[in-house]
């Protein structure tokens, strides 16, 4: 497994589920949740994730220290799932916090990491474009995002249906 891989894809797109198996193939590891609990159904999402990872997972909550998360679980020397940078990226927005420099401060971590990481994002720019100029503003800073973690990591993976499609890879 490469360094840094991104796994991208629409809702229910089974993004989650292809990253957790690259990591349940090498024996688990550690599982830094992102989401912000709010509502009743975000607490169902959890749980159905929860009840998917089974025990070879450990999971540390993060909604907003993702760079310090990360630091502390590539010291277990075990590989790392992000799920996912999407939810992150709404809880620094929703927090008012400066989102290019936390989103600049969580790839210089990447580089520096020396287990394998795995993070999922959402794809959003392949809807419609939204009514409202903050939704605007979410989607392109996101977009902006997903280019940077795209520029940064080794191997990308778009999957659709559940199926990924390699969109980077420099395995060869």
């Amino acid at each position: 497994m490469l360094p840094v891989t991104l796994v991208l894809g629409g809702a229910r797109s089974g993004k989650s589920r292809y990253a957790e198996s690259l990591i349940e193939a090498v024996g688990g590891g550690n599982y830094i949740a992102t989401a912000d609990v709010r509502d009743d159904e975000m607490k169902d999402r959890i749980r159905l994730h929860r009840n998917r990872r089974g025990k070879a997972w450990h999971t540390v909550e993060a909604p907003l220290d993702l760079a310090g998360a990360l630091g502390d679980a590539a010291r277990t020397a075990r590989p790392v799932l992000v799920d996912c940078l999407t939810l992150w990226l709404a809880n620094l927005t929703h927090h008012q916090r400066d989102t290019d420099a936390a989103i600049a401060t969580l790839i210089a971590t990447l580089t520096d990491m020396d287990v394998p990481v795995v993070l999922v994002a959402n794809e959003l720019g392949l809807g419609i474009v939204p009514e409202n100029a903050l939704a605007r503003r979410f989607r392109d800073a996101h977009g902006q995002m997903n280019q940077a973690m795209a520029a940064a990591a080794s191997r990308v993976l778009f999957v659709a249906a559940g199926l990924p499609l390699v969109l980077k890879d420099e395995r060869s």
